[in-house]
């Protein structure tokens, strides 16, 4: 094989996994109790992932029971208030009301092919929550869902369906009752109870989980290209998107991630501003260490203790992060930027008064960020993923 093959072939490949690293990040940092199971679950899903009857079984669903493919939407109001052309691709408009579902589904299939008969999951927002719940429900499995007490009360209506659903929902109120402690206690349970299938929601955690996560949400920019040209006739100029562990941003990305002309844009939850200990901006402000799993970006002290986080959104209320995206950040395919508590309720009033769309809180640090970058671009053409809908938020004192 030639230099220039060789060279062709590292350089398609550089954003990719490659046994679970993404450049220097990612890998398995687990207890030995863990590892035999996570390495027979990573060799599962490669060896299924590609069957055909697995990828027509997981699209079935998609298609009969998600409501896939989701709308590309042209928010002429939108466009016209920020001076240049934006489309949402509308994810909120799934079942369930967000992305979290193109998960579920495909790991539930996994699980399933595996003999699993109990699910465990973590939430935050409690959109992944109640993605597993009906996914269980759907598939007749034992579900139980671990949730944060802050982010429960915050989340009132989320819990409400997750328990409808038929899943068993445990608080916890270590920490702060954030996403970070529903995935410990998760974490905690699935290493004391072997036979469970662990369902985990953001492209965060050990391998081979963000490569599972990122695999299933990938419909979202596979659908986006393939919509986006049938349009426009050419790809946008920039993607948008919010991160908190990494999933919707990285589901949109990745069809795009070798298009170099395509620019890239996720809003961190930046709460107050740049202040450790008063955000959950990871890329923004945070530092490579191991965390729950996978050496990554933490947001952590000069001892390597986690700061605490806060962001409006319980979604993006996490101090660790994918390390898919920690690659992106550091080679520069990807910006990453902060959009602060008040920049993300003013767009989530914006797009419910412009557009008729309520968006999800999480979803409206993304319009933020588009707002702010696309001023004086008017021949621009982008895609925001409107990764959920605001249901869960609207009874939140956001007004």
């Amino acid at each position: 094989m030639n230099t220039t093959i060789i060279e062709h072939e590292i350089k398609t490949k550089q954003f990719d996994s490659i046994d679970g690293r993404y450049g220097e990040y990612g890998g398995m940092y687990v207890p030995p109790i863990l590892e035999d199971k996570l390495l027979n679950l990573a060799g599962f899903f490669m060896e299924t992932k590609s069957k055909p009857d697995f990828e027509t079984e997981y699209l079935y669903y998609l298609k009969t029971f998600v409501g896939r493919p989701s709308p590309l939407y042209y928010a002429n109001n939108l466009s016209k208030i920020a001076g240049s052309k934006i489309y949402l691709k509308r994810e909120d408009l799934n079942h369930t009301g967000s992305h979290k579902i193109n998960n579920t589904i495909g790991q539930i299939l996994l699980a399933k092919r595996m003999g699993a008969s109990e699910i465990v999951a973590e939430t935050g927002a409690g959109q992944h929550g109640v993605a597993t719940a009906t996914a269980a429900a759907l598939f007749g499995m034992k579900c139980k869902i671990f949730m944060g007490t802050r982010d429960a009360e915050r989340q009132k209506m989320n819990v409400s369906r997750i328990k409808l659903l038929g899943a068993d929902i445990i608080l916890t109120n270590e920490g702060r009752g954030t996403l970070k402690d529903a995935v410990d206690a998760a974490l905690g349970y699935y290493i004391e109870n072997p036979d469970v299938f662990y369902l985990l929601g953001s492209q965060v955690g050990p391998h081979p989980y963000p490569t599972m996560v990122g695999h299933f949400q990938s419909i979202i920019g596979k659908e986006a290209k393939k919509q986006i040209i049938e349009t426009e006739g050419r790809l946008p100029d920039n993607l948008f998107a919010c991160i908190g562990g990494g999933s919707n941003a990285i589901g949109l990305f990745t069809d795009f991630l070798y298009d170099q002309n395509v620019a890239i844009y996720a809003a961190e939850g930046g709460g107050d501003g740049p202040i450790l200990g008063s955000t959950a901006a990871t890329l923004s402000l945070g530092k490579p260490g191991v965390f729950q799993g996978t050496f990554s970006y933490a947001l952590t002290d000069e001892n390597d203790n986690i700061y605490p986080t806060h962001s409006i959104a319980a979604g993006l209320d996490y101090p660790g992060i994918s390390p898919q995206h920690a690659l992106l950040k550091d080679t520069n395919r990807a910006s990453y930027y902060l959009i602060t508590d008040a920049e993300a309720i003013e767009s989530f009033k914006l797009l419910s008064k412009v557009e008729g769309i309520i968006p999800a809180i999480e979803s409206s640090h993304a319009v933020a960020l588009a707002l702010r970058v696309l001023k004086n671009k008017p021949n621009d053409i982008s895609i925001i993923n409107l990764s959920g809908r605001g249901d869960k938020d609207v009874e939140r004192d956001l007004m």
